[in-house]
Formats: structure tokens, C-alpha cells, sequence
């Protein structure tokens, strides 16, 4: 595989020049290519970066004919402290590689705190290691059942959940649909796409403090500059909802293609002004070890189309008429805001859909793979969140069995 890797990188075609004076505007700027490629070919320290990838125990096991990979990490813990679940979910174009970094932080013990947890780490369906469905219809509401019962073959009845992007939504679908499972909920991102908070985000556009804090406002309006940015940002979810196979025979035949199309997002979903510059503004937050790392998940499992069909399986009619915005949860939540995340929400809005929002982190940093760029700020967010959640159970007496 790594030998046919480096030949198709060696034996691309001419990359067509940019036009004069642009960064990443048009998406990946050529003028880089070259550089990542030879490094990607000749550079890239190949087997100790699969050395650091296995170094964390990985499994597969069959969930309803699909075999999933994870990541399972344990704390040694002394006594009078418990060990409690947290599954941790990526999104896409990234993959369990994200966590990298934030795993050991996560499963560290601490004398201040009366918890340690151990972490299940799946890839996605059709993502890395972890199989495609053979047959149509599995959008986020159906991963959700997938991993509630990848955690339940585990001896997990009732666990803590984190994710962002695909992550954020499959976590807070099981939230909704298995509420009296899930002991609390972690996003990095939100999303709401119901009329009530279209409604209250277009009213919001004629006077923002109905609806936003000032020193927030700039996440939100003016609404004309957020819609441009998002029309101009979501070009690939309108190809991934509808074609997804046919760009995926592009991107599985050419890494280069894969590289330019997943890094471009790197950079513009990580802080939209690094468009504006030559390198995309990539060297900012990440190593090229770490960008090439996350590749690597999608090219050495030909993983790059089945991944894509996440948003086709989603994006539809019949994932839309579920509702499952619309459905109040009751699990304790905790939302990250970063300051270069794509969407933004204040939580009294969440909380017509999360009834029990206990905070909302507002960082004025970081944008949408904030796990992997500012990994010691996530995890010590993720953990005062469960510490949090943990004293809303036993203040409201809830049984917290796991």
C-alpha cells in the first residue's frame, strides 16, 4: 500500500497555477501542492506514526453486521476513585486521529477529582477501519443506535458522550432517542435547523440584542455576511448529499486530490481569514505529521467515498422527517462555543431543544477541529463538564449505575 501511495504521489500530472495574488480562495492553493506532496512521498516518517497510532489498545466487533473499530483506553485508578465511560466520536474529514493528543489528557487521574474515565474511540461506519453499510439509509439517527449498542455490547448500560461535527450530531441524537442511557452530553459544535430558530435568528437579524449578547454578536450577524460565508463553505455538503460516488472515484484514485480537498478544510474550517493567505494558514494549529496522520485513515482504508455517504444518508427526506430537533431531551448538556466555529447558537435557544444545558464554554479561539488544535483546553473542558454532570444526577437524584 505505501509503495503504491508514494508512486501515484511521484507520478501526478502538472497541478495548474493559481491565479495571480490568491491564497485559498479557490480551495487549495497549487502552489502548495508540490511541497506537501514530497513530503507526504519521501518525508512522512511512516512507521512511527503507525507506532503512534497503535500505541493505544484498538478492536473491532460486529454491530448489527457492521464491524466497528475502536480505540478503548482504560485509567489505572488508586482507590475511592471511579472509572466512568466517555464515548468520543469524530466527524468528518477528520477521524479518530483527532483525539490523539487529548486522550491521555482525558484519562489522566487527579487528586482533584473523585473520577477518571475511560474512553471508547469509534470510527465512524464507512470511516477508517470501521465498515460501509451495504445497502442505503444509515444517517446519523441509525449510527446513534449503532454506537448505544456498540457501548452496551461493552458493559456499558449508561455512559457520558462527546463529539463535534458528525460526532456532535450522532452523540446528540442517542441523547434524544436513548435519553435514560446517556448520563450526560458534550458538543463542540450546534446545530438547530428548526423554524422556531430560523424565526428567532432572522429577527435577530433587524435588532441583535433580542437575541444575542453584544460582545457575541459578530458570531452571528450581520446574517447576509454569515449566509455568503456558508454558501461559499458548503459546496462540498451540497455534492456529498447528492453525489457522493462520483467525486469518491476522483479522491480515491489521486492522494493528492484526497490532500487538497480534506486540507482545504483544515484551513478555512479552522479560522475562514486563513484563506487569505498562501499556505492556508495549515502550520497555524497543526503539525504537517498530524494533517498527513488523518489522511492516512482515509487513503490506506479506501474509506474517502463511504464516508462522504454519511451526508447523502442525512440530508434527505426521510432523516428531515424525523424531527429529532424538535424533540426536548432531558440529559444534562454542556456546549463548547468556539470562536471560528461554522455555526454559532446562545443557549437560551439550545434550550428549547436541551432543556438541561448546564453551561456553555465561549472560547475566543479555536475553530471547528478544536479537539485536535487546542487539545489541553477540550479535555479540561470535557472534564469539568462530567464533573458537572455528575453533581446535577446527585442533586437530582438519579441513578447513575453504569
Amino acid at each position: 500500500m505505501i509503495k503504491d501511495l508514494k508512486d501515484r504521489l511521484k507520478s501526478h500530472r502538472p497541478y495548474i497555477p493559481p491565479l495571480e495574488g490568491v491564497g485559498f480562495e479557490y480551495g487549495f492553493n497549487s502552489k502548495q501542492m508540490n511541497s506537501w506532496v514530497k513530503y507526504w512521498a519521501e518525508e512522512y516518517p511512516f512507521a512511527a506514526r503507525e507506532q503512534l497510532f497503535n500505541k493505544y489498545p484498538q478492536f473491532k466487533t460486529n454491530i448489527q453486521g457492521l464491524d466497528i473499530h475502536f480505540i478503548r483506553v482504560k485509567p489505572e485508578v488508586p482507590a475511592g476513585v471511579q472509572t466512568v465511560p466517555l464515548l468520543l466520536l469524530h466527524g468528518w474529514p477528520g477521524s479518530v486521529r483527532e483525539f490523539d493528543a487529548a486522550i491521555p489528557l482525558l484519562t489522566a487521574v487527579s487528586k482533584d477529582r473523585d473520577f477518571a474515565l475511560e474512553l471508547i474511540v469509534p470510527s465512524l461506519p464507512g470511516y477508517g477501519f470501521s465498515s460501509p453499510a451495504v445497502r442505503p439509509g444509515l444517517g446519523a439517527d441509525k449510527m446513534a443506535v449503532v454506537f448505544r449498542n456498540l457501548m452496551h455490547r461493552l458493559g456499558f448500560k449508561k455512559f457520558y458522550v462527546q463529539g463535534g461535527d458528525w460526532g456532535g450530531i450522532i452523540t446528540g441524537n442517542m441523547a434524544t432517542l436513548f435519553p435514560q442511557d446517556i448520563l450526560g452530553y458534550h458538543s463542540n459544535i450546534v446545530f438547530s435547523m428548526t423554524p422556531r430558530t430560523t424565526l428567532i435568528q432572522i429577527l435577530g437579524s433587524i435588532y441583535p440584542p433580542l437575541v444575542v449578547s453584544s460582545d457575541l454578536a459578530d458570531r452571528m450577524y450581520p446574517l447576509s455576511q454569515k449566509f455568503s460565508y456558508l454558501v461559499e463553505e458548503m459546496g462540498y455538503l451540497h455534492i456529498q448529499s447528492t453525489k457522493p460516488d462520483t467525486v469518491g472515484v476522483a479522491l480515491t484514485d489521486s492522494p493528492s486530490g484526497l490532500l487538497a480537498y480534506i486540507l482545504e478544510k483544515f484551513s478555512t474550517w479552522t479560522k475562514p481569514e486563513y484563506k487569505l493567505l498562501s499556505d492556508g494558514g495549515l502550520y497555524s494549529k497543526f503539525t504537517k505529521e498530524q494533517l498527513i496522520d488523518n489522511l492516512m485513515m482515509y487513503w490506506a482504508t479506501n474509506s474517502i467515498t463511504t464516508s462522504m455517504r454519511l451526508y447523502s444518508e442525512t440530508f434527505n427526506k426521510r432523516y428531515t422527517g424525523l424531527k429529532l430537533d424538535e424533540v426536548p431531551t432531558p440529559v444534562p448538556t454542556w456546549l463548547l462555543q468556539a470562536k471560528n466555529e461554522i455555526s454559532y447558537l446562545p443557549g437560551w435557544i439550545v434550550k428549547s431543544k436541551y432543556v438541561n444545558l448546564i453551561n456553555e464554554t465561549i472560547v475566543n479561539d479555536g475553530g471547528h477541529f478544536f479537539a485536535m488544535e487546542m487539545p489541553k483546553f477540550f479535555a479540561e473542558d470535557v472534564l469539568k463538564a462530567i464533573g458537572e454532570f455528575r453533581k446535577w444526577h446527585k442533586q437530582n437524584n438519579i441513578k447513575t449505575e453504569l
